[in-house]
């Protein structure tokens, strides 16, 4: 049973909250199944090296601050004209006017009707994760961002999520569907107020139709005493494209299983990830890619670099279906250890059931080379700034493949002062 969890606080202000009847037979149903599954222990396979104690004997609610009362801005992009959605503990703040065939809509603002759609939709994205019932049962929100067919979106659409209250957690969904030959750029952002302990559990499902084309950015930049638990979905319609890339630093514990599905032949697929934990900081990825029909194609690589006594899990999984001839997949995971206390478990796994494939996995795990420390040194470079450098330099090829320079301007600077300082705060730290 889950009742190691607290959130009795939480259930009783859903209970409360004034919203339609649908809507709460909905999170009753989420309540139920969440309570009937067992934790996650040791001993449960997809939880082997994450502990869930740092989510215990807190009281969680839900936060009585669904305006921007802080002065916390959340991220911001240089020089880049997107269209920024600041969305506080689940709650969008001000919807700015969006481009003709792009709309967005409230769970809590559609009809029975329209509603109970929105709901089976996100039900067909469920796999058994246990935490899929926890935001179900506890929903702030969910939005519907729906791009219309043929429409090329230009201005980026960021969804800059914001997390602040003490003992607060917050529950999202966003539903992204993109129609036949229409393209957007999406950008997740995850930042966390300077004071108050949080636990974050948002669901991203994104479908891609026919010949769509979709970039999406899932950055999870909190740092501090915060939890982050959640799911990303996709569904990759005939000759769609996904570029998707990840990231995550900080905080005290980080999951995301991620789930790409191929359902209509030529579709592409090119996932990337980053993660970087230090200190006593927990980071793991889960993935999962379907291979469901024939002629589709998968590249996927994560790289972490981990310090002082981080750890980091990484779980990658390619799974060929029986029909799924003439499949091409890669995946590599290749980690960097900055510490003799660092730790990180790596297993990427194939699976296929068709004969006339491509496919290839691997994982590697190493230290700084001491010979080129040694050379950056007799050149006059201090010990710390060759680390950084060397550091850097592992994981500057994914930055540099991004195609959204703002992005990369973002991300570049802060990396490097995680690498150059121990201390150095980031987005979200305390002070």
């Amino acid at each position: 049973m889950t009742v190691a969890l607290n959130t009795l606080n939480a259930r009783a202000s859903v209970a409360q909250a004034s919203t339609p009847q649908w809507l709460k037979n909905w999170q009753q149903q989420g309540q139920d199944d969440f309570a009937a599954q067992a934790w996650p222990t040791r001993k449960t396979e997809a939880w082997k090296y994450t502990s869930l104690k740092g989510l215990l004997d807190v009281t969680w609610q839900k936060s009585t601050q669904s305006t921007q009362s802080t002065d916390e801005p959340g991220i911001r992009f240089e020089h880049w004209n997107e269209i920024r959605l600041d969305v506080v503990n689940g709650q969008i703040q001000d919807l700015p006017t969006l481009p003709d065939g792009v709309s967005l809509r409230r769970l809590t603002d559609c009809s029975a009707e329209q509603g109970l759609a929105f709901l089976a939709r996100i039900d067909a994205e469920r796999s058994g994760f246990l935490f899929d019932s926890l935001n179900q049962a506890l929903l702030d929100q969910a939005y519907w961002l729906s791009v219309d067919p043929g429409v090329k979106v230009v201005a980026p659409i960021h969804l800059n999520y914001i997390s602040q209250g003490v003992d607060a957690v917050s529950n999202i969904q966003v539903l992204v569907e993109l129609g036949k030959e229409s393209s957007l750029t999406l950008v997740e952002t995850f930042a966390h107020a300077p004071a108050g302990r949080c636990f974050v559990n948002p669901n991203t499902a994104l479908f891609v139709g026919e010949l769509a084309q979709l970039t999406h950015y899932h950055l999870m930049l909190e740092t501090g005493d915060i939890c982050h638990i959640g799911r990303v979905t996709a569904t990759l319609q005939a000759h769609a494209s996904l570029n998707a890339f990840h990231m995550a630093v900080g905080g005290k514990i980080k999951r995301k299983d991620i789930v790409v599905r191929h359902r209509g032949a030529g579709a592409r697929l090119t996932l990337n990830g980053v993660y970087l934990p230090k200190e006593n900081e927990l980071i793991d990825y889960h993935t999962t890619l379907e291979h469901e029909v024939p002629h589709c194609q998968s590249t996927e690589t994560f790289r972490g670099i981990i310090g002082d006594k981080g750890r980091a899990v990484f779980n990658g999984r390619i799974h060929i279906h029986k029909l799924a001839q003439k499949s091409v997949a890669e995946l590599q995971n290749r980690n960097l250890l900055l510490s003799d206390t660092a730790e990180i478990n790596t297993k990427p796994e194939l699976e296929i059931y068709a004969d006339d494939v491509r496919c290839a996995h691997g994982a590697t795990i190493a230290q700084l080379d001491k010979n080129l420390l040694f050379y950056f040194q007799a050149r006059g470079i201090a010990k710390p700034d060759a680390e950084m450098m060397l550091s850097f330099g592992f994981i500057n090829e994914l930055l540099e493949a991004l195609g959204d320079e703002p992005v990369r301007l973002l991300l570049r600077p802060l990396l490097e002062g995680l690498f150059s300082a121990p201390g150095t705060k980031l987005a979200g730290d305390e002070g």
